[in-house]
């Protein structure tokens, strides 16, 4: 994607890998720029991959922008039976502009350069109606948590009272920083449970948080799944 100057971003399950939340996913699924300059360089970028689209949708801008994901398979010798996922357009999540403006850079050891939505994006695109989602959104808060709890400035603490999702830490961060506890309970209803140290109706309302963000994707995805059911049909 770098060599076709393909504006992207990692996110999926090898994304968590980078911020310290190890899954293991044969999938590379990537957050793109879907304007019609960024799609040719894709296009060139999937060709040299030796990529075909499976499933249904094909390959169209119309279908991005309606929040569809076109996946790919690989027949390069070096990335052999790879999937390659895309998607321009994600619930609850910023358009890319925003996501790109935000993104996480890094060099792996052998000097690749990786762009990856950032870590609070991240989670927003993990909030799915899918069981394995929920307990990797709780190891990525988790692990910046313990990356950063020592000296942590206001964006992080603020990332940890709307994002985490383990009712010890939750209680830990409202004894330590009591104000931004407070500030965070009127967006954040449950951290007053954090605050007054109510364990067990923070990990219940938890669980109902959870229940509610999985519904409202269902019912997001409910059109979609619709469309696809279509395209299948038709084919």
């Amino acid at each position: 994607m770098r060599e076709h100057h393909v504006q992207c971003l990692l996110m999926g399950g090898q994304a968590c890998v980078f911020y310290g939340a190890a899954e293991f996913s044969r999938d590379t699924d990537l957050a793109i720029l879907a304007d019609d300059q960024n799609l040719t360089r894709l296009k060139s970028a999937l060709d040299a991959l030796q990529a075909e689209v499976i499933a249904v949708p094909n390959f169209d801008s119309a279908h991005l922008d309606n929040g569809h994901s076109i996946h790919f398979r690989c027949h390069h010798p070096e990335a052999l039976r790879m999937r390659v996922d895309v998607m321009s357009k994600m619930r609850g999540v910023d358009p890319f502009p925003d996501l790109w403006e935000r993104r996480t850079t890094l060099q792996t050891q052998d000097g690749t350069i990786c762009d990856l939505l950032s870590l609070p994006d991240l989670v927003l695109a993990k909030k799915t109606q899918r069981d394995k989602d929920w307990p990797m959104i709780r190891r990525l808060v988790e692990a910046h948590y313990f990356d950063n709890e020592t000296a942590p400035n206001a964006e992080q603490i603020d990332f940890w009272f709307r994002e985490l999702r383990t009712p010890g830490l939750l209680i830990d961060c409202a004894r330590t920083w009591p104000d931004a506890a407070k500030n965070a309970s009127q967006n954040r209803p449950l951290v007053a449970f954090a605050i007054s140290r109510d364990e067990e109706t923070l990990a219940s309302t938890l669980d109902e948080e959870e229940q509610m963000e999985r519904l409202k994707d269902k019912d997001y995805w409910r059109p979609l799944k619709q469309e696809l059911e279509k395209m299948r049909m038709s084919r």
